[in-house]
């Protein structure tokens, strides 16, 4: 940790994404009260079918607290909590994926929704989750059409047709023989996770897997009785 965030915890205490409680020690990704009653995903219902994917990795379901956690995030722009939500779904690829990847990139906001957000969540997500497995993280795609929220449709087909030809390969994204982990935060119906998979697949990549915080549905919902999170440092 660097001087100037050591700092930053002391003006600013890091607090639990969850609970909003300031954390007792200020490297963890949630509290020990919340750790416990966390959504936990175990085994195949931390999996799910993605199109043009390999596999589609999340650590959560999408049920109290974290829906509300994820809102404050992408909503009402607290960025900071991008580090404890990243260090969850790095320990997650990491058990799902112990031969590692070649690259870490993200679906990507549009412009649009980028100037009214400030950041792009999924961008944030992806670096810090590269950053905490020593993977690259690059951006490979881009957001050619700016469309409405996925979170605002409830059928599957209105969410395919939001998300059909909205995304496009970056000039010059290398991805011959990679294998590469595409983040998001949230996966519901698939359709963005789908649509970005397959122009990697088409840009070259060897293999893709999918990486993100929670899911909102799917046909496995079995929660873990899970007590620890295990660190980069242990």
């Amino acid at each position: 940790m660097s001087l100037w965030e050591k700092v930053l915890d002391l003006l600013f205490p890091p607090k639990c994404p969850y609970c909003q409680k300031i954390l007792d020690d200020p490297r963890a990704p949630v509290c020990p009260k919340c750790q416990p009653r966390l959504p936990w995903l175990e085994g195949k219902a931390g999996e799910r079918k993605i199109d043009f994917a390999d596999g589609c990795f999340s650590p959560l379901a999408y049920r109290d607290p974290v829906p509300g956690a994820v809102h404050r995030y992408k909503f009402s722009r607290v960025r900071a909590l991008g580090k404890p939500f990243a260090a969850v779904m790095a320990q997650c690829l990491a058990d799902r994926l112990p031969e590692g990847a070649d690259l870490i990139t993200w679906a990507p906001l549009s412009r649009e929704r980028l100037r009214e957000r400030g950041f792009d969540q999924a961008e944030l997500l992806a670096r810090e989750v590269g950053r905490l497995l020593s993977i690259p993280a690059m951006p490979a795609l881009e957001k050619t059409r700016n469309t409405g929220p996925q979170s605002e449709l409830e059928e599957e087909s209105a969410r395919r047709a939001n998300a059909r030809g909205a995304y496009a390969l970056l000039p010059g994204a290398v991805l011959t023989g990679k294998r590469v982990v595409l983040v998001d935060d949230v996966v519901t119906s698939g359709s963005t996770l789908s649509e970005c998979a397959a122009l990697l697949r088409q840009g070259g990549a060897e293999r893709v897997f999918c990486l993100t915080l929670a899911r909102a549905r799917g046909d496995r919902e079995t929660p873990e009785k899970k007590t620890k999170i295990v660190g980069k440092n242990g």
